[in-house]
């Protein structure tokens, strides 16, 4: 099965050895996501973080062909729980109609003191139906 790996242009690929997506088959990863902007600058404000964070992720599932309607996970860490009702309508923004499954988890702390929020997703493609299946019917 070919493998698509995406770039966002974050030090930590080349550094750490990941991609920011990769899709395989009907599936593609997220990988864990911070707040980082282009300029390196983060944001204070938790909602603007997951903005963000959203933003570099739905920019990665269009590389490979997919959008927030593809999204069937997404894992939200923040780093102090007064951050779940800000954090959660920025994620209802974005998939309040599609509703993918979803965990939100409080954490000690983040690689970069300065993030308040990571989000990473998962994304799957209709899958392509068999040849048995179209004989079928399925």
């Amino acid at each position: 099965m070919a493998r698509q790996r995406v770039a966002s242009g974050s030090e930590y690929e080349r550094q750490i050895g990941f991609s920011r997506a990769v899709a395989v088959g009907d599936r593609v990863l997220v990988a864990g996501t911070a707040p980082v902007w282009e300029d390196g600058e983060v944001d204070p404000d938790p909602g603007v973080q997951a903005f963000r964070c959203l933003e570099i992720i739905l920019t990665a599932l269009a590389q490979v062909g997919a959008g927030p309607e593809h999204v069937v996970r997404t894992r939200i860490y923040v780093t102090d729980a007064s951050y779940a009702d800000t954090v959660g309508r920025v994620h209802g923004k974005v998939f309040g109609q599609i509703r993918p499954v979803s965990t939100m988890v409080v954490v000690a702390g983040l690689l970069d003191p300065r993030w308040k929020v990571e989000i990473e997703a998962e994304a799957m493609f209709e899958a392509k139906r068999s040849k048995l299946g179209k004989v079928l019917g399925g």
